[in-house]
């Protein structure tokens, strides 16, 4: 059973089941967590076996989503079909290209998820990879703040940032974090090598796990009273500073 409403979502666990069998992509599912049956546990299953997130809520939260027969799990559809990491890599590489990939760190405003794939596709970046958990929903609202660039941008979802970082830099590619408490401005930093541009969320910034991480840090010069900028605007200026550095 399809939702008539705005919100990208099905609800009924056959249904949720059925839809992933056929290949539809889900962004995240909310699963009741006093439901024990047979039919919850082939879901969850199922979700395992895909990396798809899932979340135990309480039956309360998924009223608020439909009153309708819910039957204890409702999965938020996404408007993408997810890349793997690995084409990520060579399919930059296979065109000849140094690698340039935006990695976005519990970044969950919608409205800046589709700026920022909108900037992204706009400056020939490669892909976006987003955590499988705390990140923005992919759906129809950031598929229309994107203007349609996340039909054409590929976006990788990783089940850990730690390894996909570790990974990435195997083959050869940078992480900086881009930073308010770095050192460096981005006018100082190469980014004409294989690079991700790490950015964080307005309000946490990037975990301190994955700074730690990372081959280097920038940051914006700010020289007003406000101490930062929109995560979107941010990345758009770092994005365009990498093709003015490319050019070259």
């Amino acid at each position: 059973m399809r939702s008539n409403s705005s919100s990208d979502f099905i609800y009924g666990t056959r249904a949720i089941i059925e839809a992933i069998e056929s290949g539809k992509e889900v962004d995240k599912l909310f699963v009741q967590k006093d439901v024990r049956n047979e039919l919850s546990s082939e879901l969850l299953k199922l979700c395992r076996d895909l990396s798809i997130p899932v979340q135990r809520v309480p039956v309360e939260k998924l009223n608020r989503i439909t009153r309708k027969n819910h039957q204890g799990a409702i999965a938020y559809l996404s408007s993408v079909s997810f890349a793997s990491l690995d084409n990520l890599i060579s399919e930059a590489y296979g065109k000849g290209e140094n690698p340039l990939f935006i990695m976005l760190d519990r970044v969950t405003d919608v409205r800046n998820f589709g700026a920022i794939a909108r900037t992204a596709e706009c400056a020939g970046v490669h892909g976006i990879i987003v955590p499988s958990r705390g990140t923005a929903q992919i759906g129809s609202d950031a598929m229309k703040t994107s203007a349609g660039a996340l039909n054409y941008i590929p976006v990788c979802r990783a089940e850990n940032l730690k390894l996909t970082i570790k990974d990435l830099q195997e083959n050869g590619i940078q992480i900086v974090a881009c930073s308010e408490k770095a050192t460096e401005t981005i006018y100082e930093k190469d980014f004409s090598v294989p690079v991700v541009l790490l950015m964080g969320s307005e309000e946490d910034g990037i975990s301190p796990e994955y700074l730690k991480l990372c081959d280097g840090h920038a940051k914006l010069p700010i020289t007003g009273n406000i101490e930062s900028l929109n995560v979107s605007v941010a990345t758009g200026i770092i994005a365009y500073e990498a093709v003015r550095q490319r050019a070259k």
